[in-house]
């Protein structure tokens, strides 16, 4: 959808240049750039900051159940040196029996 907006934003500004000739094209190409380069700073801004709050989540997740040696999880399971910002709420429980090992919650270990 982006790219189809962009080719025909970019087909509307080669026919107005096309129209408009010389002196008024290039003001025109001008101003355009001018906004361009603006909203590039904007998006790459959001983009940095988007980058920043991503995490994971774990939200309203089902039963997990482990028997014998097996792990049930229904929260999140990740690398112990993973900085990501995780967050888990409403997650269902998980069941372990024997020697099984269950979490509903964060667990972060050595892989």
């Amino acid at each position: 959808m982006v790219l189809l907006a962009t080719g025909a934003l970019v087909a509307l500004l080669a026919a107005t240049f096309v129209v408009l000739r010389g002196d008024s094209a290039d003001k025109v190409a001008t101003a355009v750039s001018a906004l361009a380069g603006v909203a590039g700073v904007g998006v790459a801004v959001w983009a940095a900051l988007s980058a920043v709050r991503a995490g994971s989540r774990a939200r309203v997740t089902g039963r997990a159940t482990a028997s014998g040696a097996g792990y049930a999880n229904t929260g999140i399971d990740a690398p112990a040196g993973d900085a990501t910002p995780m967050e888990v709420s409403r997650t269902g429980d998980a069941v372990a029996g024997d020697d099984g090992q269950a979490i509903s919650g964060i667990r972060r270990r050595d892989r």
